[in-house]
């Protein structure tokens, strides 16, 4: 079985803000795929489905970004699911705006939901889809800017790149993080495969 988490913050008035770009990455792929009616449980909104021959488990931790970590331990204990199992998708202001990377692992590069993930597990060797959602502008606070809305135009460039996320997990699940980074690290994030 897999994990898929995408993170973001419950409260309704963080939607369509750069940090929830998990959750609507995460709620796009519930769609594409008709998991099951998302229910609450291990602190965390869950649903699942298949991909390809694979059971997935698809989370959106209710926990608020930095305690992430508790809502992927309880569901990796409960289905004793492994680290090499775990797709976390997530912002990244380290990527430019409308960039999509997907890493096999690595460091929690000052996220801090990625940091209470790998504080809770005790381990950072599991696959991330990471969302570019640009550098934070002079000025800014890296936590107001990460909590402001998406401009109209902003909406339109990065719809496609959510979409592409929710992509990418299923490559991932079906053919493993190496594809996944063959096909979405070599292109620019507005096209699609085979263009």
């Amino acid at each position: 079985m897999y994990l898929i988490a995408g993170l973001g913050n419950p409260d309704l008035k963080y939607a369509a803000t750069r940090h929830n770009v998990g959750f609507e990455a995460a709620a796009r792929l519930r769609d594409m795929k008709s998991f099951s009616t998302e229910h609450l449980k291990f602190h965390a909104m869950c649903s699942q489905g298949i991909i390809g021959s694979e059971k997935v488990l698809l989370i959106r931790p209710m926990t608020y970004m930095n305690l992430s970590g508790r809502a992927v331990r309880e569901a990796m204990d409960f289905y004793k699911i492994e680290p090499d199992h775990l797709i976390v998708v997530y912002d990244d202001v380290d990527l430019p705006f409308g960039a999509l990377r997907v890493r096999s692992k690595g460091s929690a590069g000052g996220h801090n939901g990625m940091k209470n993930i790998i504080q809770e597990i005790g381990s950072d060797a599991f696959a991330r889809v990471r969302i570019g959602v640009g550098a934070k502008p002079d000025g800014w606070d890296l936590a107001d800017y990460v909590l402001s809305h998406f401009t109209k135009e902003e909406i339109e460039i990065i719809r496609p790149v959510i979409e592409s996320a929710a992509e990418a997990c299923c490559l991932i699940v079906t053919d493993g993080a190496g594809k996944a980074m063959n096909v979405y690290n070599t292109r620019k994030s507005t096209e699609k495969p085979n263009e």
